[in-house]
């Protein structure tokens, strides 16, 4: 990147009267003015000041500032708990094709039939892979899904008469998007906590349960990427007290083809369609979070439903009297659906299994070659991330010095390696947390390149630590001023 000439703001860049191109003579100026316009319409102070730049100046500009970007296709991402997975091209190939593009959601099945075949496939095909009945796949984004979800299990009791059931139980570990989707459902959260080797505490669980419980959300493998191995005696509980099992999909890539929620006792689930099944996901969407229920549930299902009709030999959108209602406006965001079905159709039964196996290799290989250099909290096996608690103290020092090098400080240097920093400070177990998810992508070469690049930051943090808590230093912006950023933010010029 030419820093010197093009890297300011393009504001900084602009000289009175540059122009890029020429906009024809406005002949409509005599009948149609500003001053014929209500005044309440026109702008009580001056607009902003546009820059004025010549066209060349702009696209070199804003080229030169596109390779700051930094995504999947550029460079390793190994983003816990997101799953910032590679997306075959074709997919998006095969989204853009002009028989989908050009549909209108408003159109009479007759004209959609193919599209609607394809989200009866998915749907069903998801409920395979989960081991549930049915599957919507109308929410827009992971944590519409949770609410849809807990609406169903609230919908349940409510058409039974059991409306004293408003409380919700969620682990210590969960994401925090779990609380908050069961708050604005309208549910009281109970806490459970964890035992010391990161599962939920059965001991600590039982107590919590009685007749005002609705049910427990679980995400398994849980947010430490370790398996919780008692989910048939937690779902037995939570059955035996009235309770539905909700589990959130957000860790489904590990589970793939070797075990499925249903069969472990979850009644209602949600899949991150845009993490697990093939869409770019960067930059908050789009995303798609279907979900799916066990058999006598599936009434609950938010409208509109797509169904078969065996007579016609027609598909049709049906809405269901007992449903909880319309949670969008049609049928989800439908390109993702075409992604996730291409994804699914591509690597088939055969192959499906293996994006599970192939990420929980890749996490167990970087814990195995990093945990002599970084606090490992909890040993044993992962699954598809785990979670480091910083540096260990002989390279960065005790974690109560003010010395210490910072997880935060470790995330800054890998910039200057051309690495995007793992997720920090999540799960909050652990005060330096640094959840790592390489995903079942990434060759052994990268993951080999990763793990040399985490050792040096630790020799570093040891022989040079300034160098450390200064970074980073090659990256366009240095360090940012976290605290003013949030406090006096700037959105104009």
């Amino acid at each position: 990147m030419n820093s010197t000439v093009y890297s300011p703001l393009i504001f900084e860049l602009s000289h009175p009267g540059r122009k890029g191109y020429s906009l024809p003579e406005n002949k409509w100026t005599e009948q149609y003015s500003l001053e014929q316009l209500p005044e309440n319409l026109l702008r009580q102070n001056p607009p902003t000041k546009l820059p004025e730049a010549d066209e060349l100046t702009v696209v070199r500009h804003y080229t030169n500032m596109s390779g700051n970007n930094f995504g999947v296709d550029t460079g390793f991402y190994p983003l816990g708990s997101c799953t910032m997975k590679y997306n075959p091209k074709i997919n998006e190939e095969v989204a853009a094709l002009p028989g989908f593009t050009q549909l209108h959601p408003a159109q009479e099945t007759c004209h959609t039939q193919g599209a609607l075949k394809l989200y009866d496939e998915v749907q069903k095909t998801l409920a395979e892979i989960a081991g549930l009945s049915k599957f919507t796949l109308n929410p827009y984004a992971g944590a519409h899904g949770e609410l849809t979800g807990l609406m169903i299990i609230r919908t349940y009791h409510q058409k039974r008469g059991d409306v004293k059931r408003t409380k919700i139980i969620v682990p210590d570990s969960a994401h925090g998007t779990n609380p908050a989707s069961a708050a604005v459902c309208g549910l009281q959260i109970v806490e459970v906590k964890s035992t010391s080797n990161g599962t939920v505490d059965v001991e600590d669980l039982k107590p919590l349960l009685g007749d005002d419980i609705a049910g427990m959300m679980m995400t398994n493998p849980n947010t430490l990427g370790i398996f919780e191995k008692q989910i048939p005696e937690i779902a037995r509980l939570i059955h035996e007290c009235g309770g539905l099992m909700y589990y959130d999909g957000a860790n489904l890539n590990p589970m793939l083809g070797v075990c499925r929620p249903g069969d472990m006792g979850f009644d209602v689930m949600h899949i991150n369609l845009h993490k697990t099944f093939s869409t770019p996901h960067g930059g908050g969407g789009p995303g798609s979070g279907p979900v799916g229920v066990r058999e006598g549930l599936e009434a609950y299902l938010p409208n509109p439903q797509v169904a078969y009709n065996e007579e016609t030999g027609l598909y049709e959108l049906q809405n269901n009297p007992e449903s909880l209602g319309n949670v969008s406006a049609h049928l989800g965001n439908y390109g993702i659906l075409i992604r996730a079905y291409a994804y699914l159709l591509t690597l088939g039964k055969e192959y499906v299994p293996m994006a599970g196996k192939l990420s929980v290799l890749n996490a167990n290989y970087i814990k195995e070659k990093l945990k002599d250099y970084y606090d490992l909290p909890i040993e044993g096996l992962c699954k598809h991330e785990f979670v480091f608690d910083g540096l260990q103290a002989r390279y960065g020092g005790a974690h109560n010095d003010a010395s210490h090098i910072t997880t935060l400080e470790v995330a800054k240097r890998l910039l200057d390696y051309g690495f995007h920093a793992p997720t920090i400070y999540f799960p909050l177990l652990f005060h330096e947390a640094m959840m790592i998810e390489p995903t079942e992508t990434e060759s052994k070469e990268t993951l080999d390149a990763f793990i040399d690049v985490m050792i040096k930051i630790a020799h570093e943090a040891k022989n040079n630590p300034a160098l450390v808590r200064e970074a980073p230093h090659h990256t366009p912006v240095r360090r940012l001023d976290d605290v003013k950023a949030v406090k006096d933010a700037k959105f104009t010029y």
